[in-house]
């Protein structure tokens, strides 16, 4: 089955072509970091505008690129939510209108259960079942994963999901947007020795995060310190969250008995994330699994490959659709034909 990707949920525009057989034809995506770089954070309209003015360019490309017409498409999926209502609106009105005009099927998609499948795009791809860490700039999940739809979320953050952190703790410092990749840039110039930042939540049982602690202790060491230890402070924030994601992807590994980690989402990009978590799996004795760096922030080929595992699978919806801001991944089940 060839299925069209859109994905819509921010300030990001994807779109993506994926066959059952021959894989992921073609994807595009147009980010609008320059359009919201003035206001040092997304503007919800500005968003939703970009994606009216980019989304069916973006598809015809993604056509072009699979040496293919519309009519080839057998089923449209689109990000349902969580996210921006507006942006998401706009994605699932041409999802749904291209699925009307073509009598194809189309099915809405989960934000981050198409993240969590991500790298199931990659060979090797992980088999099921498998712990995954969702971080991204809106959440940050460790969930237990039996199957598509079988999700058991074991530990969230408490207030700031880690990418969310990266981005405020980047501006807090002065650091320009956005502030996620240039907080990771600088802190590569760091010196490790330093500064040490606590590692939250670390010294007590559980798998639930909370990282809104280390903003406010790299902004009071900026203050004491000044901007002339900026990387230092950089290298110090990093380590901490990284360090903090790796004891509770340890605990989780151990807790669950599982051999299989999957990283994804925005933050699963980090370089220094990957190299930490690829050596507390080996000393366990467990497989990594992660997207390559494209596929790690929002992007059509996720949600393509989402809504071909839900479509194949029996899945369809009415013509009313809707969109939602707020979806828990746990309220999710396995793919369910109409009756």
């Amino acid at each position: 089955m060839r299925v069209l990707g859109i994905e819509s949920s921010c300030d990001e525009t994807g779109v993506a072509l994926y066959d059952g057989e021959q894989g992921l034809l073609g994807h595009a995506i147009y980010s609008q970091i320059e359009t919201h770089a003035r206001y040092g954070g997304v503007v919800p309209e500005l968003a939703s505008r970009d994606h009216v003015r980019k989304l069916l360019p973006l598809v015809d490309e993604v056509l072009a690129q699979a040496s293919l017409a519309k009519a080839d498409i057998e089923g449209v999926a689109y990000t349902r939510g969580p996210g921006l209502v507006g942006a998401l609106m706009v994605g699932a009105s041409v999802a749904r209108s291209l699925a009307w005009g073509l009598d194809v099927p189309a099915v809405g998609v989960h934000h981050m259960e198409a993240h969590l499948l991500a790298p199931m795009l990659e060979d090797p791809a992980p088999e099921f079942p498998f712990l995954a860490l969702l971080v991204s700039g809106g959440h940050t999940l460790l969930v237990q994963v039996a199957g598509l739809g079988r999700y058991r979320v074991l530990g969230e953050s408490l207030d700031d999901a880690v990418g969310e952190a990266f981005d405020k703790t980047a501006k807090l410092i002065g650091l320009p947007y956005p502030g996620g990749p240039a907080l990771e840039a600088l802190a590569r110039e760091g010196d490790p020795g330093r500064f040490r930042f606590p590692r939250p939540m670390t010294d007590r049982p559980g798998l639930a995060f909370s990282f809104s602690g280390l903003k406010t202790f790299a902004l009071n060491t900026f203050h004491e310190h000044g901007a002339a230890a900026r990387a230092d402070i950089a290298r110090a924030f990093q380590d901490a969250v990284v360090e903090t994601l790796a004891i509770k992807c340890r605990r989780a590994l151990e807790q669950t008995g599982m051999k299989r980690l999957v990283i994804a989402g925005g933050v699963g990009a980090n370089q220094a994330l990957r190299e930490r978590l690829a050596a507390m799996s080996e000393e366990l004795g467990a497989e990594l699994y992660y997207p390559r760096p494209a596929l790690c922030t929002d992007n059509g080929a996720m949600v393509a490959y989402a809504g071909h595992c839900r479509l194949v699978g029996g899945a369809s919806e009415p013509l009313r659709f809707d969109v939602t801001a707020r979806w828990p991944l746990e309220d999710l089940r396995p793919p369910q034909p109409l009756p």
